[in-house]
């Protein structure tokens, strides 16, 4: 009997904070799929500000790192709160240097949404990632307000809906993949 190959699927928490809700959600997806490589980027913080001059064929090797690394992602979730109504600008920076690789194009990506409100970011990153014409998988997106509510002081999830809601979009994420 032939056993799958494991799929390397990368997670990008918006929020740079150690203790934020976003990246928790995350490792919580992580810890539940064992079988697969799924990792945290962690490069987020240390992207260059997007500069078109920048963008040629021999742009930053940060630059060059994140576009590998999604290259060969087999998909995508992203988490992220709001800030201000709007898409972090570290996130959205992140998304601007992947307009002329196309390293987006046709890609399964997830997105949550965990924060206070969240509707206008995720309204945003939504707009953003049609852009940039990544294949939001159908089921795999999730608007979560009032994060913090269905959290505990350990930044677990305690809400039982939202647990499986979050599984679900996970769920997904693995099945648009193993259709591609």
């Amino acid at each position: 009997m032939s056993v799958a190959k494991p799929l390397n699927i990368m997670a990008i928490s918006g929020s740079l904070r150690i203790d934020s809700s976003n990246t928790s959600i995350l490792k919580f997806l992580q810890s539940i799929v064992p079988q697969h490589n799924f990792w945290l980027y962690d490069g987020l913080d240390k992207l260059p500000h997007f500069n078109p001059a920048l963008d040629n064929e021999h742009p930053p090797i940060e630059i060059q790192n994140l576009r590998k690394a999604i290259t060969e992602a087999d998909g995508i979730i992203i988490c992220t709160p709001e800030y201000a109504f709007g898409v972090p600008g570290s996130l959205k920076n992140m998304l601007d240097w992947t307009v002329s690789s196309g390293s987006l194009v046709d890609k399964p990506v997830a997105l949550i949404t965990a924060s206070s409100v969240g509707e206008s970011a995720h309204a945003s990153l939504l707009k953003t990632l049609e852009v940039l014409t990544a294949n939001i998988v159908k089921g795999g997106t999730l608007l979560i307000p009032f994060i913090r509510a269905k959290m505990n002081a350990e930044n677990q999830i305690t809400d039982e809906q939202t647990e499986q809601n979050v599984q679900n979009v996970l769920k997904a994420l693995l099945a648009a993949i193993a259709q591609s």
